[in-house]
């Protein structure tokens, strides 16, 4: 990653695209003996790439210290498209899917950064916390403000069929 969540400011106003997350290249720490990137280090691109997402909603380490508040996961799906070689460069761009007043439900898209072709996607639904009490809390207005500008901006997007789907073996016939 190029920024960290930390040194992101909020954004106000949000492009009618999926936002990018997180970009980088694949590091040789990350390579399994199939010569590719672990399934692992995906996820923790992924996970990465909520954060940085979250900080342009005003949701950073400061936002964390000030109102002990924060976001856990609680459910996702990834999905393995195409394989990641050593030190190819990625982009994740991610899409607002929904959100209420507690939880938000997104998917990123992870492609490689220079021929655009679709490597890896991760559908999350994230809820926010409140860190005392250890249980869900509303949204406090100005991060709900951003979630609401930014669904605008989304609604346009066509669909996508890695949002809601279900793992199985698919049969033929």
């Amino acid at each position: 990653m190029t920024t960290s969540p930390a040194q992101i400011e909020p954004l106000d106003t949000f492009p009618a695209e999926p936002l990018v997350s997180a970009e980088g290249h694949v590091l040789d720490e990350w390579l399994d003996h199939n010569g590719h990137m672990n399934v692992a280090y995906y996820l923790l691109i992924f996970d990465r790439a909520t954060d940085r997402f979250l900080a342009m909603l005003g949701k950073n380490a400061e936002y964390i210290r000030r109102t002990q508040c924060s976001t856990f996961a609680l459910e996702m799906h990834l999905t393995y498209d195409r394989e990641l070689r050593p030190h190819a460069p990625y982009e994740v761009r991610t899409r607002l899917v929904d959100h209420d007043h507690k939880r938000i439900h997104l998917l990123h898209s992870m492609h490689h950064a220079e021929q655009g072709w679709l490597a890896a996607t991760n559908e999350s639904i994230t809820m926010h916390i409140d860190l005392r009490a250890r249980r869900s809390a509303p949204f406090p207005p100005e991060i709900t403000t951003r979630l609401d500008a930014l669904a605008a901006a989304h609604a346009g997007l066509p669909p996508d069929d890695h949002i809601g789907r279900r793992i199985g073996i698919r049969r033929r016939g």
